[in-house]
């Protein structure tokens, strides 16, 4: 390495001062670095500053939710109609479903062959016992007829003469007798005489023979040219005509004319489960007469009222229930056969027992309930034991008296203890009005 010269400057060390410093004076060696404190205590405020914000935002959040919570939970108004509980009778009944069947049904055939020559009646008509539906044409057994008349004036005009021919015979034998005793004939000609005698009497057997058969023949005659006009067994209705005039019909005929069903009386099977069947039979073994009632498909509107019949003389062991037949005199024909209907067999009335609308029974967790009306127009839950329920109406056997007043539209959104306005009940019941 080269030494320096007396004309060269002698190397300094950078960014290092020559300056010695003074004693107790520490100096920075970046004089920008002094004035950032600020900057980071700012930092540390703004943040702080945030923090508080934030508690403060969350606690306002929580007391909003609480205060929404309370509000929620706290009982508010609530409109409702509501009905008074009764006092009255019960009737009770047991229900089936039933069809309607006629009383009697008989398809309309005839009895004799012959072709179709008139058709009395109308399709659907009501017509009465003995009345003429039809006539076959009646000659070839008005011709019978005849001829089994002339075959009896036949076996008659026989019959005469072989009595004549008996009583020759008869006076012949008396004579022959007196001259066998007098030994003028001889025995064979006794017996001879005798034998024609028994011949003729066998004669006469077979012509009163001929003659009943003749007259069979008459009667059967008779018989079929009464059958040659068709006539109605039954009252009833009469159905569709399955055969057109001028056809040719047989006995043998398996679909007949036309089906007449009685529909005055008129009857229903109905079915109710095997555990209901004793206090019917024993109604039945009293002589009871029970009432029994029939309604639509919707089980809403009656359609007639009847009896009970019978009971089925068996049980079915596939379903578990016992078929019942009642009789309906359906006088306004409100009943048709085939017809569904919902069937209420009156047992028995229960006196005396608490009637409350049906709707204002209420079903939860611990069993059945009604809202009751209390002074200051709140409600609260009373639990109630359901007893019969018949159409719309229930009865209570305990929770209940006569005059509480019960919830029956707009329970579904009750609770214990809200208030309500009360409004008029539907179908007219007794509410007690109220401002919440």
């Amino acid at each position: 390495m080269k030494p320096p010269t007396a004309l060269e400057p002698e190397p300094t060390q950078p960014h290092k001062s020559h300056i010695a410093p003074l004693p107790g004076v520490h100096l920075d060696p970046d004089p920008r670095s002094s004035n950032r404190w600020w900057v980071w205590l700012l930092a540390f405020a703004l943040i702080g500053f945030g923090c508080y914000k934030l508690y403060v935002y969350e606690n306002g959040k929580k007391e909003a939710l609480s205060a929404t919570a309370k509000t929620m939970m706290k009982p508010s108004s609530a409109f409702v109609s509501a009905a008074a509980a009764r006092r009255g009778d019960m009737p009770v009944y047991l229900q089936g479903i039933g069809t309607v069947t006629a009383f009697n049904t008989v398809t309309v055939k005839t009895r004799v062959d012959g072709q179709l020559v008139s058709v009395n009646f109308k399709e659907g008509q009501d017509v009465r016992k003995g009345d003429v539906l039809a006539e076959i044409d009646p000659r070839p057994y008005q011709v019978a007829l005849d001829q089994a008349k002339g075959n009896l004036d036949q076996a008659k005009g026989t019959l005469a003469k072989d009595r004549a021919a008996l009583q020759d015979a008869q006076i012949n034998y008396v004579r022959d007798q007196q001259l066998f005793k007098d030994q003028i004939i001889a025995k064979q000609q006794l017996d001879t005489q005798l034998a024609t005698a028994d011949q003729v009497r066998g004669s006469i057997e077979a012509d009163q023979a001929s003659i009943a058969a003749a007259q069979a023949a008459i009667d059967s005659a008779k018989l079929n040219l009464t059958y040659t006009k068709i006539t109605a067994p039954i009252s009833g209705r009469i159905g569709l005509r399955q055969v057109d005039m001028g056809n040719m019909v047989h006995a043998a005929d398996t679909t007949g004319l036309a089906v007449i069903t009685q529909l005055q009386p008129i009857a229903a099977l109905f079915s109710i489960p095997e555990d209901q069947l004793p206090p019917v039979l024993r109604k039945l073994r009293e002589n009871a007469t029970m009432r029994a009632e029939a309604y639509d498909r919707d089980d809403t509107r009656k359609l007639a009222e009847g009896t009970l019949l019978t009971v089925d003389n068996e049980i079915d062991t596939t379903t578990g229930t016992s078929r019942l037949k009642a009789v309906f005199p359906n006088s306004d024909y409100s009943l048709f056969p085939n017809q569904f209907v919902n069937i209420r067999l009156w047992l028995d009335t229960r006196r005396g027992a608490i009637i409350v609308p049906a709707v204002a029974i209420q079903r939860g967790p611990t069993g059945t309930f009604v809202y009751l009306l209390k002074d200051g127009d709140t409600v609260a839950v009373r639990p109630v034991k359901v007893g019969l329920s018949v159409a719309n109406d229930v009865s209570i056997e305990d929770g209940l008296s006569a005059g509480d007043n019960v919830v029956v539209d707009g329970a579904e959104k009750l609770t214990d203890g809200m208030k309500v306005t009360v409004r008029q009940a539907p179908g007219g019941a007794s509410a007690r009005s109220s401002q919440g």
